[in-house]
C-alpha cells in the first residue's frame, strides 16, 4: 500500500512538471500582455491594457481573424463529415485493402508539417488555386479529417453492434437507421470533432502560410508582426488564439471523456 502511495505521489508531481512544463510559456506570455514594458523582462512594468487596445484595433487583425475563424467552421464541418464516413466504413464494413484504408486515412498528422504545406501547395497551384482562402480549407481539411475520424471511430466503438441489425428487423432502412440510431448515438463525438478539428485549424501555421498567399490566417499575422521586430500585442493576440483554442479543446475532451464513463443503456 505505501508503495502504491508512492507511486500515486510520484505519478502527481511528475504530471505537474509536465504541465508546468507545457503551460509556463503561456502563462509568460499573458503576463507579459499586460505589461507595459516593450520588452519582455523581470521586473516588470507597470499593468496595462494597451497592447490589446493597440492590436485589437489594428483592421489587418480583425481580418485575418475574420478568416481565420470562416476557415476554421468551414474546415471543421468538412472534416468532420469525412471523419464520420471514413469512420463509420472502417466499423460497418470489412473489405479488401481495408489496412491500406485506414493507414491513408490516418496518414496526414504524422507527416511533418513542412513537407504536407510544400506538397499542398505544389498540389493547389497545378489547378491555380493557391493563395486562396479556399485553398487553405481544403489543406487544413485534408490535416484534420483523420482528427474527426479517430474520435468519432473511439465512439462507434462503444455502439453495440446489435443495434443496426435490430433497427433492420424493425423495419427501418439504412438511412432512417443512419438517422435514428448511428447519429444520435455518435452525436458527442461528431460535436467533439467539430470542436477538435475547428481549434486544430483555427490555430495552424505551416500550412497556412505556405498557402494562404495575401489572404491571411491570425499565425500568420502573427509572424509578420515578428518578422524583424519585437511587438508586445503578438502576446495580446497569442493570448486571445490560445483562449479560443483551449476553449474548443476542453470542450471536445468533455464531450468524449463524458459519454465514454456513461455506456448507452439498450
Amino acid at each position: 500500500m505505501k508503495d502504491d502511495k508512492l507511486l500515486r505521489w510520484v505519478l502527481a508531481f511528475y504530471t505537474a512538471l509536465v504541465f508546468l512544463f507545457v503551460f509556463a510559456p503561456i502563462a509568460a506570455s499573458l503576463v507579459f500582455s499586460f505589461n507595459s514594458d516593450r520588452f519582455p523582462t523581470i521586473p516588470l512594468g507597470t499593468f496595462t491594457t494597451d497592447w490589446y487596445v493597440k492590436a485589437f484595433s489594428n483592421p489587418e487583425v480583425w481580418d485575418a481573424a475574420l478568416r481565420s475563424l470562416i476557415v476554421s467552421s468551414v474546415t471543421a464541418v468538412i472534416a468532420t463529415a469525412i471523419g464520420f464516413s471514413a469512420a463509420y466504413t472502417d466499423y460497418r464494413y470489412d473489405f479488401r485493402g481495408k489496412k491500406a484504408f485506414l493507414v491513408l486515412s490516418l496518414l496526414p498528422p504524422t507527416i511533418p508539417l513542412i513537407i504536407l504545406a510544400l506538397a499542398m501547395l505544389g498540389w493547389l497551384s497545378m489547378f491555380h488555386a493557391s493563395g486562396l482562402t479556399i485553398s487553405i480549407i481544403i489543406a487544413h481539411t485534408v490535416l484534420c479529417a483523420p482528427f474527426a475520424m479517430a474520435v468519432i471511430r473511439l465512439r462507434l466503438s462503444q455502439m453495440d453492434p446489435n443495434l443496426e441489425p435490430a433497427a433492420w428487423n424493425l423495419g427501418a432502412s439504412e438511412w432512417v437507421t443512419m438517422k435514428s440510431v448511428v447519429i444520435p448515438f455518435t452525436l458527442p463525438s461528431i460535436i467533439a470533432s467539430l470542436c477538435l478539428t475547428a481549434a486544430v485549424s483555427f490555430d495552424e501555421f505551416a500550412v497556412a502560410w505556405f498557402v494562404s498567399g495575401l489572404n491571411k490566417t491570425v499565425p500568420v499575422v502573427i509572424l509578420e508582426i515578428l518578422t524583424g521586430n519585437i511587438d508586445p500585442q503578438v502576446n495580446a493576440i497569442g493570448t486571445a488564439v490560445f483562449l479560443v483554442s483551449i476553449t474548443l479543446v476542453v470542450i471536445a475532451q468533455v464531450l468524449v471523456m463524458g459519454r465514454a464513463k456513461k455506456p448507452e443503456a439498450v
